[in-house]
Parts: structure tokens; sequence; C-alpha cells
């Protein structure tokens, strides 16, 4: 009897254990086919991620060319030419290299725009060579008024950029009479302004300021003249002396059916008031890509710099990329 009680009780431990050992087997299995199912998955994200890198790059070329044609074909920059239309979300699944799956749902769109970052004011006019300019300081003051923002602000981004900068090997004495330079003070931090973003770390400057900012101001990497074919209202206003910004959305309301080929014509459309000596201009040398890449659960957003150049061929040069 006792034997026969062995037996079943070791019977009932070897199926226990067959039943553990069944399990554990199935337990490696399913972790091995998941880490494979994880990898496969990583490689695919991977793939994913540098098929919107090269459809990026497309999209930059594909801009740089509009760019030097529309450079070739016109001597002026204004709102109404081809560089100007938004391309609107586009499919790309027929150009896209990918093994499709039965049943699968795939997508791959562009879509993107050309802005005139000219349309903007840069903020390195403020100073050159550890110099402030009063002439930019009293536009940039006037830009911040019309956006309701502290105008005090110009006199502290000046000097903090003024602060930062180094004099040039080449640059000469200034002469009797030319703007002095301005001393580095306690209080204002020299900032290298690379993007808007670095202006946090002026006194006075919050996100909320920077985002009233963002669409109106613009950091290049040479001072630059305003487009008046292109830019805001609010803009115009400041580049003009003594100018409402009533007046200034009439000059834009007026420029949609004739844009200005030259300073000179656009001076005359002022009822006497002048424009800030060197302060405007009609064409546009940089300009603003952003794109939006959308590849199955991929998507990537950027914005890009692209210098057109003033050469005959219009060469244009990738400034930056920043991507989202």
């Amino acid at each position: 009897m006792k034997y026969m009680k062995t037996v079943r009780r070791q019977r009932g431990v070897a199926v226990i254990t067959a039943l553990l050992l069944t399990t554990l087997a199935i337990t490696i299995v399913a972790s091995l086919f998941w880490a494979q199912q994880v990898q496969v998955r990583s490689m695919e994200n991977q793939r994913l991620h540098l098929q919107t890198k090269w459809i990026l790059r497309g999209a930059l070329d594909w801009a740089g060319l509009v760019l030097r044609q529309d450079g070739r074909d016109n001597t002026y920059t204004s709102l109404d030419q081809v560089w100007a239309t938004p391309l609107a979300e586009t499919r790309l699944d027929q150009y896209i290299e990918r093994e499709r799956v039965e049943g699968e749902v795939f997508d791959a769109t562009l879509s993107g725009s050309i802005i005139d970052a000219t349309a903007r004011y840069n903020l390195l006019n403020l100073a050159k060579n550890r110099i402030r300019d009063p002439v930019q300081v009293a536009v940039f003051q006037r830009l911040l008024t019309n956006l309701r923002l502290d105008p005090a602000l110009a006199e502290k981004t000046a000097t903090a950029i003024a602060s930062a900068q180094q004099l040039l090997p080449s640059a000469e004495p200034p002469s009797a009479g030319a703007l002095k330079p301005v001393p580095v003070q306690s209080n204002a931090a020299p900032v290298r302004l690379i993007q808007l973003d670095d202006l946090l770390a002026v006194p006075g400057y919050t996100v909320a300021v920077l985002d009233k900012l963002r669409e109106f101001v613009i950091v290049l990497p040479e001072t630059t003249p305003v487009n008046v074919n292109t830019a805001p209202p609010e803009v115009l206003a400041a580049v003009i002396d003594n100018f409402s910004l009533a007046e200034a959305h009439s000059l834009v309301a007026r420029r949609k059916s004739a844009p200005w080929r030259d300073p000179l014509q656009f001076g005359t459309e002022l009822n006497g008031k002048t424009v800030v000596k060197d302060a405007v201009s009609v064409v546009s040398n940089y300009f603003l890509v952003r794109s939006r890449v959308r590849l199955d659960r991929a998507a990537l957003d950027a914005e890009a710099l692209i210098n057109r150049g003033t050469d005959s061929r219009k060469v244009t040069t990738l400034v930056w990329v920043r991507q989202n």
C-alpha cells in the first residue's frame, strides 16, 4: 500500500516537473520571439528614420532649386512669386521602397513652405563690432511698441549683443562723431545670439515674450535689410520714421496688387515719411524652409535656413537645419 502511494507521489512530482519544464521552455521561446520582434521593430524604426532624413534632404534640394530659379527670373522678391506657394500634403507612397504587407495602410507624405527670412527684423542689426547702432535700436523699440511689448528690451538686447561681439582684426578705429563702443556692464551679460531662444539670457525676456516675437524677429548670420515686399505691417511701421501701424496696413494692402520693384519706388508711397537709412530692400537672400515628413508611424518636422547667393547663378547654401 505504501509502495503504491510512493509511486503515485513520484508520478505526481514527475508530471508537475514536466509541466514546469514545458512552461519554462515555452517562456524561453516566447522571450526569444519577443526579443527578435523588438529587434525587427527597432530596425524598422531606424530605416523609417533614415528614409525621413532622405525625404527631408530631397525637400531642401527642391526648395533650393525653386529659389535659384526665382532669383534668376526676378529682380525683386515678393509674395506673388512661385517660391511663396506652399506645398500641400503630397503623397509619396509610390516613391518609397518598402516591403508591403497585405492589407497594410502605409502613409508617406510631404508638406512644407518657404518663408522670406528678411521679412523679419534681424537682431544682429542692433550692434556691430561691439558698437550699438542707436538708429537700429530705435527701430527695434518701435517694433516692440507695435507688438505691445516693453521697448526697454531694445537697449538691453543691443548692449548684450554688442558685449558679446569681438572686434574684427581689420576693423578701422571709429572716426570723430562715429558710434562709440559700448562698455560691458555687470548687469548686461554677453549673449552669443545664434537663435531667438538665446534671448532668454537677457533680463526681461520670457517664453511668452519670445512667442510674441517669433514671427517678427530673426537671427541671421549677417546684418540684413527688411524686404518691404514681404514684411508684416508691424515691421514695416518700425523701419519708417513716424509711421503708424494703420498706415503700414494700407501699404501691405497696396502691395498685393503691385509689389515694389526698388526701394525708391517704395519711398514714393510714404506720404512724405522717410525710411531708416539702409534698413529696407526689395530683394531677399535668406529664406526659411519648413518641412513636415510623415512616413508610416514616423514623423519629422524641420526648419532650415537657406542663403541665396548674390552671384549671377544664384547659388543656394544651406546654413542650418533644426529638427523636431
